[in-house]
């Protein structure tokens, strides 16, 4: 028989890491979409971009709700998870911030194109965390309360929206440390918004689950992560070496 439990999603030190890691993503692409703004061919402001979108989408979201979801369980029942999903809703994150950046940073900029971005990769978010929540595999169903889950969509456009837009017009290392910080919050608090939505409903009668245990993730997970944080930090500093270095 069928019967509701009540799931955990994590305690206070695992929220903290998240939203650590969610201000250090966004900090990073902050730095990256500064870049981006100053170069002036076309193939340069393409490449930063793309790095924005790897730390803001890869580390400062995707990796963030990772981190978050290992402290998900459901109580008596063992849960798994598709490592397919998992890994499709990290190319997710990273594509719609990317297609967003794009709308703000290669094109002529306008207020009009700044929401669409925000709209377009704030669903994107949104659409990847319920990806990554449909990888998950155990003896039952999970459901979502529809007004929660459409305030986590809001929460994930007002956040795109608002990373857009520092990467516009933060200009001082006050203000993006500021807008990272800021960015933290809303990132995480979709996160646990969407959380929040989250009823499990057990059931005894299905097979055992198939997939990856989420800690059998772990490694592999970080360590692409910090090769991908290392690798940005080696080029945001090297170009700015060069860039001090070249005569005016």
């Amino acid at each position: 028989m069928n019967h509701e439990l009540m799931h955990s999603s994590g305690d206070v030190s695992t929220l903290v890491i998240a939203y650590v890691v969610a201000v250090i993503g966004s900090l990073i692409g902050l730095a990256c979409m500064a870049r981006a703004r100053t170069e002036t061919q076309r193939s340069a402001k393409v490449r930063w971009t793309v790095f924005g979108a790897l730390a803001i989408g890869g580390i400062g979201i995707w990796l963030m709700h990772f981190i978050a979801m290992l402290g998900f369980d459901v109580p008596g029942a063992t849960v798994k998870y598709s490592a397919p999903l998992t890994a499709l809703s990290a190319v997710v994150a990273v594509a719609v911030v990317g297609l967003g950046l794009s709308l703000v940073t290669l094109v002529r900029f306008t207020r009009m194109r700044l929401l669409l971005a925000g709209a377009l990769a704030g669903l994107g978010v949104a659409g990847m965390h319920y990806l990554g929540m449909s990888a998950i595999r155990f003896k039952g169903e999970i459901g979502y309360d529809p007004a929660l889950v459409a305030a986590s969509c809001a929460i994930a456009v007002v956040a795109a929206t608002a990373a857009f837009w520092f990467t516009l017009v933060v200009k001082t290392t006050q203000a993006t440390a500021a807008a990272g910080l800021i960015m933290g919050v809303a990132v995480t608090g979709m996160h646990y918004t969407g959380m929040a939505a989250v009823s499990v409903t057990s059931d005894p009668t299905l097979p055992a689950p198939q997939g990856t245990t989420v800690f059998d993730l772990v490694f592999p997970v970080f360590v692409i992560s910090g090769l991908i944080v290392a690798a940005l930090l080696w080029l945001l500093f090297t170009s700015s070496e060069e860039a001090v270095g070249e005569p005016a």
